[in-house]
Parts: C-alpha cells; sequence; structure tokens
C-alpha cells in the first residue's frame, strides 16, 4: 500500500495568535461554548466547539491594540469547500449578535474586558438569495435554548431580532437599497461570486461606505470565499491582488488562507491526498477519499478540482497563451481615436451567452478595444439580449469610426446582419468553422507572443481570455469554454480573433474602400 505523504500547505496567515491582553477572542469563545451548539450534520444538538484552527482565527479576527480598537477593519477568510465557512461565520454572527464582543475597558490585571455591543446590526450578503440561504439557516439550531430566552431572539427566515436593539438580516439588494445603512458587522458571502454584472462589485463598495461611518471604528466585513478566478474580475480577485501586491501589508486587513502546495499532477493520487489533508487543517469531517475521487473523476475540470478542493488560484484557461505574452500587450495609453479606421469583431448570442463587439485598428501595429458586452446577470435568467441596443451600439460605432468591414458570426444573428447590410454597413459573414477558425485562432496566438497588437488591458477581455480552453486536433487549435453551459464566457476573445483574422487580410489600410455612417447619421 502507498504510504500517506505530508506536505506543509500554503499559509498567509502563521500560526500564531495575539498576546491575552490583546484580544477579546476569549470572551467570545467562553460565550460560544455557553449559548451555541452544532446546528446540523452528525453532531446536530451537541455543544459548539471549535477546532483549534477556528480558535485561532478567532482570536486574532478579534485582536485589539493598547488602546482597545480593532487591529483589523476588514477580513477574508479562504478556504477550500466543505471546511465549514459558513457556520464558523454564522456563530461569529452570533457573537456579535449577543454576546461580548467590543471593548469595555481594562481589569485590574490588565485583562481587557469584552463587552456587547448596544445596538448590534449584522448583515449576510450575498448577491442571490440562495447564497445568504446558506447561512442563515444555520441559526435556528444554533442558538440553545437558554440563548433563546435570555437575549429574546425572534428567529425569522431573513431577519432576526435580538435584545430589542439588535438584528441579524440577509441582504441581496441593489447597491442603491445598501447604501447609507450602518451595520457593525457584514459577512459577504461567497465574495468569488460577487461581480461587475451582478451588481456585486457596486454592492462591496457600497458596504466599505457605510462600515467606514462606524462612529467608534469598530464596524466590519469579513468575506468568506472559494479561490477565485483569476481574470474574472470578482470582489475576491480585488481584495487579493490588493493584498498580493502589498506583500500582505495593507493597513487593517486581515487575509487568512491556507491551500495546497504546488501539486503538478492531479493524476498522482498520493500526491493529491496529501495536498488535501494538507489544505483542510483541522476540518477532520471532510472525507479525503471522496474529496480525491471528486478531483479524478473526468467529468471534473482541472480549474474547478483546484480552485475548490485544493484552494489554489489558478486560472482556467489562460494558459494558452505564454506567460506573461497577454500582460506585454497592455498598452494603456493608446486608444482608438474618433474617425480612426478599424475593423469590428461581433460575436452575437440570444440569451445564456454573452453577445460580444470589439474594434481593432488598422495600423501598423493594431489596437484592441472592447466597444460592448452583452451579459446576462446571473440573478436573471429570464434575461435576453437587448437586440436593438446591440444594433443601435453598431450603428452608433460605425458612426464614430471608419469601419472597414464587421467579421460577423452569423449564428442566432442572420436577418440582424441583413438588416445591417441593407443599411449599407459592410458585414462579412464569417462561419465559425473549424477550416475558418482553426486558422484565425493561430493567426491570433502568433500575432500575440509576437506583440503585433496592443490592447488597453480591459478586466473584461482578461476574464473572457481567463475562460478560454484551447482544443487542439489534426485540424488546428479551437477556443472553447470549460462547458456548453458553463456560465464563464469567452466571447470577447472569440470576437477579437475574427476581427483579427479579417485585419490580416488587408495589405494596406488605405487601398480598401472604406464605409462611414457619418453621411447617413449627420
Amino acid at each position: 500500500m502507498p504510504q500517506e505523504q505530508t506536505v506543509n500547505p500554503i499559509r498567509t496567515w502563521p500560526d500564531v495568535v495575539p498576546a491575552d491582553n490583546r484580544t477579546l477572542g476569549w470572551s467570545a469563545l467562553a460565550w460560544a461554548s455557553d449559548y451555541l451548539k452544532q446546528p446540523d450534520g452528525p453532531t446536530a444538538g451537541e455543544p459548539w466547539h471549535y477546532t483549534p484552527e477556528q480558535v485561532r482565527i478567532l482570536l486574532r479576527w478579534y485582536e485589539i491594540d493598547a488602546e482597545g480598537k480593532f487591529l483589523h477593519r476588514r477580513g477574508v477568510l479562504r478556504r477550500l469547500k466543505g471546511w465549514g465557512k459558513d457556520p464558523f461565520l454564522a456563530s461569529i454572527a452570533a457573537i456579535e449578535l449577543c454576546g461580548p464582543c467590543r471593548f469595555g475597558g481594562w481589569s485590574d490585571v490588565g485583562e481587557p474586558i469584552a463587552i456587547q455591543h448596544p445596538s448590534p446590526w449584522i448583515q449576510v450578503a450575498a448577491v442571490s438569495r440562495d447564497q445568504t440561504r446558506n447561512t442563515m439557516t444555520l441559526f435556528p439550531g444554533l442558538f440553545t435554548e437558554e440563548a433563546k430566552t435570555e437575549y429574546r431572539i425572534d428567529l425569522g427566515k431573513e431577519i432576526i431580532y435580538a435584545r430589542g436593539t439588535g438584528r441579524l438580516e440577509a441582504v441581496t439588494s441593489s447597491p442603491r437599497a445598501l447604501e447609507g445603512g450602518r451595520p457593525t458587522l457584514v459577512i459577504a458571502n461567497e465574495t468569488h461570486h460577487w461581480l461587475h454584472n451582478n451588481d456585486g462589485k457596486a454592492m462591496a463598495e457600497a458596504i466599505r461606505r457605510n462600515l467606514a461611518k462606524s462612529r467608534d471604528g469598530s464596524a466590519r466585513v469579513m468575506e468568506i470565499t472559494n479561490a477565485h478566478l483569476p481574470g474574472e474580475g470578482s470582489v475576491a480577485e480585488d481584495t487579493f491582488e490588493a493584498w498580493r501586491k502589498s506583500d500582505g501589508q495593507i493597513a487593517g486587513v486581515y487575509y487568512d488562507s491556507v491551500e495546497a502546495p504546488e501539486t503538478p499532477d492531479l493524476n498522482d493520487r498520493v500526491a493529491v491526498k496529501a495536498a488535501l489533508i494538507a489544505t483542510r487543517g483541522d476540518s477532520f469531517w471532510l472525507d479525503v477519499d471522496r474529496l480525491a475521487d471528486e478531483i479524478a473523476d473526468p467529468v471534473t475540470p482541472e480549474t474547478i478540482a483546484r480552485r475548490f478542493y485544493l484552494n489554489q488560484v489558478t486560472a482556467s484557461g489562460s494558459t494558452w497563451l505564454p506567460d506573461g505574452a497577454w500582460e506585454s500587450l497592455v498598452s494603456p495609453d493608446r486608444t482608438i481615436e474618433d474617425r480612426q479606421t478599424v475593423v469590428l469583431g461581433f460575436d452575437g448570442s440570444r440569451t445564456l451567452d454573452s453577445t460580444a463587439l470589439v474594434a481593432f485598428s488598422v495600423e501598423d501595429v493594431p489596437h484592441l478595444e472592447v466597444i460592448g458586452l452583452w451579459e446576462r446577470p446571473l440573478d436573471q435568467p429570464d434575461w435576453t439580449v437587448p437586440r436593438a441596443q446591440v444594433l443601435d451600439k453598431i450603428r452608433e460605432t460605425c458612426k464614430r469610426f471608419k469601419v472597414l468591414s464587421v467579421a460577423w458570426d452569423d449564428y442566432l444573428w442572420q436577418s440582424e446582419g441583413e438588416e445591417l447590410t441593407d443599411e449599407g454597413i459592410p458585414i462579412l459573414r464569417v462561419p465559425q468553422s473549424m477550416s475558418r477558425m482553426g486558422p484565425a485562432t493561430q493567426r491570433f496566438y502568433e500575432g500575440a507572443v509576437s506583440q503585433g497588437f496592443t490592447h488597453a488591458g480591459d478586466p473584461r477581455l482578461d476574464r473572457h481570455l481567463a475562460n478560454v480552453y484551447a482544443r487542439t486536433d489534426s485540424r488546428g487549435t479551437r477556443l472553447v469554454k470549460e462547458s456548453k453551459s458553463s456560465a464563464r464566457k469567452i466571447d470577447l476573445i472569440v470576437a477579437a480573433v475574427m476581427a483579427f483574422d479579417e485585419l490580416s487580410t488587408i495589405s494596406a489600410p488605405a487601398a480598401p474602400k472604406i464605409f462611414s455612417m457619418g453621411s447617413l447619421l449627420t
């Protein structure tokens, strides 16, 4: 039988705790042991117990300085799936609602005295109701009967009241609805799903503004997340990148993550199990063999295995281009000026996929910019592409630039292509067949690695590139999503490939006849 390996995980926070007189955590731990119980699972109803790892986290989260102020104004807890992030943060929310969680002075022996918050307001925030439900459904089974009686806890499905002055609520409202609140603690749930197109980024900004208004400076936010997808532009990614680029020195930010060490071969079961044991920490309830089976399952994409089971930040498909190639093309100071000659690329959808419109300038070193991107918000399953808006954007673009041609995917958009053609717009129908897209993909690749074009560093382009999978066979290379139903889109890159392919057929920008809508629309 192969021997289990022992490996050291990658930690973003050392296994040290504050001195006893520099944390309120011990009082919080004592209160939790008296008033909380296990809310679910095989030990449901038994007294609440923190693992040693969770004890260390809680002591650090409640760390204070010599004046009794919290050292951390916001934090991130990033762990693998199943570690217990939701129950752990639910326990902290319970402490904040009813328990000793604020500095109340010093004892005669110099120990901090922890007291209740006089008017606690805790928010469990997420971009969908299902995400808040993961945490909110734990509270009925989390409080003991003694706690419910002593603190007059009124359990509701979305709002919980306690002590007559405290409330705990689930929020998934729009950023405008959140603006102006004064919560004392916000639990930001699954921030790897908080994106621009589902208002997650705007929600995070509104939450930070609300917390900054805290009169005593003790209002805080804790993100809980799995490893994010690089290039997707999530709130989890923003926090990680800011923390990483500062070498972990952002004032007041606590980032706690345990991820597997480098594990090159996911088919090496012994190495995978060792990595899982290292990553799970003290979450002994996780079945390592079961997780290893999930990773080995052929239907589990490698990026999912690494992000959710090994807690590794890894891109899903950006390995199509060599490391650093895409970043070397960024030229933020370049822009495509009005009346400049361009080629457009268009990749359209009806509902699930996004619809993308890009432009390449026609010059010695072309420049790529995103003109428009229409994506279905995650919380709107019945959303459809606003076709009239898309067509108006194309007409507006043709008025703004000198458009040489529009590389147009006819699939699902044939009638609209004919409509624009009738208006005089130079639609070039590009069937996405392997015979056409294989060579086009190769040309784009060669252009990228030889610095044959630049781009503006648009995060939407970065996100779609990170979602790309390259499939190569005897007919060439094609770009695909990780699965047909995946919510991770690649349409901006497909549109860019189509436009660059059309651009490569142009020998000189002045030779072809250029169409401009200026005469029609002015």
